[in-house]
């Protein structure tokens, strides 16, 4: 089994290591991956649930996700409470366990529902509550309540940030002519960009708005700037900054 790990400890941090640790000695045999998101960026997090959950891999895999900003309350929050944990099993077979943060698991386009154990005693959750119960779904028990509503997805805004600087977004269809220069507005940030069919398919120091890697039933469009680092011309922008074409 493959349980890939969804949070927002930080690349190398001794959190990683330690929800791994749980997780082999709750999933003896199991192999554990992990991908970090910024710091209480649900927006990172649902693309990259989606983004492992809905394309090809093996059937009995396991991605669990944990951002958790405890954002849906204001008022103090007695005993380390927070967000609820959610789970989903796909028709794929895999199964999707997650905090119902933000927008978290919306990417997934399916209904989630409450999983039956505790959202306190620990700062810590992820590591002390919440793995018991994803070995336990995992297994096939039956922890699944009510279904909870999830927001949408932003639409038309940065949903990633990969490490070649590239930003993927929420666009799904061109905003122009493939070859037709366009105006790019990402926050506060400007530039111009080259509509295409393939990313590299512009010379080196301009910046193309195509199809990239990603998608599950079509792909994300993409700004990437070839030579260089898109996200750096845009400012860096947080997942769920709207990204706007002037034609």
């Amino acid at each position: 089994m493959l349980i890939t790990v969804v949070a927002d400890y930080g690349a190398g941090d001794l959190a990683f290591a330690e929800v791994t640790q749980r997780f082999a000695q709750l999933v003896p045999g199991a192999a554990v991956s992990t991908v970090p998101v910024p710091a209480f960026d649900t927006v990172s997090a649902g693309f990259c649930v989606a983004q492992l959950a809905l394309t090809d891999g093996p059937a009995d895999r396991v991605v669990f996700a944990n951002v958790a900003p405890r954002a849906d309350e204001d008022d103090p929050r007695p005993d380390n409470a927070g967000e609820r944990l959610a789970a989903v099993r796909l028709d794929s077979g895999v199964l999707v366990v997650g905090v119902a943060s933000g927008v978290s698991l919306s990417f997934l386009g399916r209904t989630v529902r409450a999983v039956k154990v505790a959202d306190a005693g620990s700062q810590f959750r992820s590591r002390d509550v919440f793995p018991a119960a994803v070995a336990a779904l995992a297994r096939g028990d039956d922890l699944l309540g009510e279904e909870l509503p999830l927001p949408a997805p932003p639409p038309d805004a940065v949903v990633y940030t990969d490490g070649y600087g590239n930003l993927k977004t929420s666009w799904h269809e061109p905003p122009a002519e493939p070859g037709t220069t366009v105006r790019v507005r990402v926050g506060d940030r400007t530039a111009e960009a080259v509509v295409s069919d393939g990313v590299f398919t512009v010379p080196a120091g301009a910046m193309s708005f195509a199809p990239g890697s990603s998608g599950w039933d079509e792909p994300f469009y993409e700004l990437l700037l070839r030579g260089g680092r898109a996200a750096d011309v845009f400012g860096r922008p947080r997942s769920g900054t709207p990204v706007e074409i002037e034609r």
